[in-house]
């Protein structure tokens, strides 16, 4: 059986929840009743309901993951990482010279990142904001 996913990283892979969720309803639909399921395995239950939780949040706003019938975004990016994912992703669309010193160093990738933010949503996951698009 796989482990938890772990919500608390600067980047969580939502396919990664999917699967998850797949697997703990699958060991949940061998048992005799949901109920029962949930009494003999409470902390599957929680992770459960924890997952389903944040999918609902994520559901019907489009991205690459198609599951379901609604669209997820792939990525959820940490508040605390984003300034370094927007650094990442200038880096390879090309929008800057990874390599370069100037100007790189000299480019107020805070600023940069919160104007990316605008192309952007937010959902809380355990109580911590993640962005994704």
């Amino acid at each position: 059986m796989s482990t938890t996913v772990d919500l608390t990283g600067e980047m969580i892979d939502v396919r990664d929840i999917i699967a998850r969720v797949e697997e703990l309803e699958k060991d949940r639909d061998y048992s005799e009743d949901e109920q029962t399921w949930a009494e003999e395995n409470a902390s599957d239950a929680d992770e459960l309901s924890a997952l389903m939780s944040i999918l609902e949040d994520l559901k019907g706003y489009g991205g690459d993951e198609q599951w379901r019938g609604d669209w997820y975004p792939v990525t959820l990016i940490h508040e605390d990482h984003f300034e370094d994912y927007a650094q990442e992703l200038a880096e390879d669309i090309g929008a800057v010279n990874r390599d370069a010193q100037w100007p790189n160093n000299h480019i107020d990738w805070k600023a940069a990142a919160e104007d990316l933010l605008q192309d952007y949503s937010e959902v809380d996951v355990d109580g911590t904001t993640y962005y994704y698009r």
